[in-house]
């Protein structure tokens, strides 16, 4: 059975819904403003861009709340409402919130990060590339077409790139930003070619309609759609640092400014999860027999592979806070990937996605929060070392407990209810999915995690080495701490809020 092609371009009608599409829109001309007015802004005034992009990253998340009231299409189909571009619905919602949340905290985290290094980060490059990226993140989870799907995929790739390299002078970065770059383009380049293959075997674009066509492909391009799908699963897992194709995420996120870090742990990940889900569960369904299979395995190997590397690194003695993290991230990220396998298994794909979508809210806070007290300590030890949180209970004791609660909901132990709470909703999954050999090798991997986790978590309280020294916290980190403790805490105490923000209403 074949089908004609038809241009995406030619068939899309002009009228715009510009309430929904304004949170990626809003981002994208703040981006504009600044650069530009980094031109005429004198330079003891730079810091004022900071606040602008603060500023402008807050009116785009708040105006993600007039479009709680029901889903929103815009570029559709001539004649066919049904079949568009974008469309912003739960799922689109919720992770435009995350994602410009979590792009808003790393701004408060860089605005202090900017000001203890001037000469070596360029503010007014800075935050339009932070700006773009986030932009490009905000655009992908509406995107219901390939092509913009990509498009937005690299519009927040891109400008990620540049940040990652962006100190001056400093060599450890441009060798990171290389590695992030090389590893990316692969991606995309591999991505591409699925992507065509799969154009080529149903003639549209349109993720509903690749949907309603792919099952009944002609047998002659029966492999070559099957070819297609295998392609953009690898592309993707690229993207989410499933292993093995995580091998760039420690050395970036050592050779990233923090704040930039920090915001590839939780938007770079949501950026892959969602166009993940958008092309497996909406795209692809009838083939949850290749890629719920391949999804399944690349979620034992990432959270293995990833609580293993965190575990060898702190066997060592001087290893890095920020290191750590990352290895936490690529298990985090096997976490993730459980549920989205598990859709395969089963008729509830929307709860299971739901499951991701409520883990990835939890990993995003606390994850941040982390981050935004290494901040804290990096302010005097540039090294960064978990031997230098040693003792902050005495130098800092409301950033310690904060540090020890956020480790602790990574964990999945208590007070840090919302971690324990989202592992049983990802466990649960997998579960009722019939994957139980999933479920053990997670159940094995968090307990491996558990170490490392209470190793940092009792360091913070133990007796410091030498004279403590007190850590002045700046007016924008303490404002980032603060957000994501109270909404950790928040979560902690009502956990079941997140499963039902987390309807993703992709069905």
């Amino acid at each position: 059975m074949s089908h004609p092609v038809q241009p995406l371009a030619a068939s899309l009608v002009q009228s715009v819904d510009w309430l929904a599409i304004a949170p990626p829109t809003l981002a994208a001309l703040v981006a504009l403003a600044v650069l530009v007015a980094d031109l005429f802004v004198p330079e003891g005034r730079k810091p004022l861009l900071g606040w602008l992009s603060v500023a402008g990253l807050a009116a785009s998340t708040a105006l993600l709340l007039p479009l709680t009231d029901g889903d929103r299409s815009t570029f559709c189909l001539t004649g066919d409402p049904k079949v568009c571009s974008y469309t912003a619905d739960r799922f689109t919602l919720v992770i435009q919130m995350l994602v410009l949340g979590g792009a808003l905290l790393a701004a408060l985290l860089s605005v202090t990060a900017l000001k203890d290094a001037r000469r070596q980060l360029p503010e007014g490059e800075f935050w339009f590339l932070l700006l773009a990226s986030a932009s490009g993140a905000a655009l992908l989870p509406a995107s219901r077409d390939l092509a913009t799907l990509i498009v937005a995929l690299e519009v927040a790739s891109l400008p990620a790139f540049a940040l990652v390299g962006l100190r001056h002078g400093d060599k450890r970065s441009s060798e990171a930003a290389l590695k992030f770059f090389l590893s990316s383009v692969t991606a995309t380049a591999v991505s591409l070619m699925g992507i065509s293959f799969v154009y080529a075997s149903t003639g549209t674009l349109y993720l509903t309609q690749v949907a309603d066509r792919i099952g009944h492909v002609d047998g002659q391009l029966h492999t070559l759609a099957r070819t297609g799908v295998v392609l953009t699963l690898v592309g993707f897992a690229f993207k989410t640092a499933a292993v093995p194709f995580h091998f760039w995420v420690p050395d970036t996120y050592i050779g990233a400014p923090l704040p930039i870090a920090a915001y590839l742990s939780v938007v770079g990940k949501a950026v892959g999860f969602s166009g993940l889900v958008l092309v497996t569960v909406v795209a692809l369904p009838s083939y949850g027999d290749v890629w719920g299979p391949a999804l399944a395995a690349l979620a034992a190997l990432t959270m293995t592979v990833g609580n293993v590397g965190a575990l060898r690194q702190s066997a060592t003695r001087a290893y890095s806070a920020v290191r750590l993290l990352a290895w936490s991230s690529v298990g985090q990220a096997g976490y993730l990937l459980v549920p989205i396998a598990s859709a395969a298994y089963t008729d509830d794909a929307e709860r299971t996605v739901g499951s991701t979508l409520a883990y990835a809210l939890m990993y995003g806070v606390v994850n941040l929060g982390a981050f935004a007290v290494a901040a804290v300590v990096g302010r005097t030890r540039p090294l960064n070392r978990v031997n230098d949180h040693r003792g902050l209970y005495t130098k800092n004791p409301l950033a310690a407990l904060l540090l020890a609660f956020f480790l602790l909901c990574l964990a999945g132990l208590p007070p840090g209810v919302i971690g324990l709470f989202a592992k049983v909703t990802v466990f649960s999954a997998a579960v009722d999915a019939g994957l139980g050999w999933l479920a053990v090798v997670m159940a094995a991997n968090v307990v491996i995690a558990l170490f490392y986790y209470l190793r940092w978590t009792a360091l913070l309280f133990r007796a410091p080495e030498g004279e403590p020294v007190r850590h002045r916290v700046p007016a924008p980190l303490t404002a980032a701490i603060t957000l994501t403790a109270v909404l950790g805490i928040a979560l902690s105490g009502a956990p079941q809020l997140v499963l039902r923000f987390a309807d993703t209403g992709l069905f």
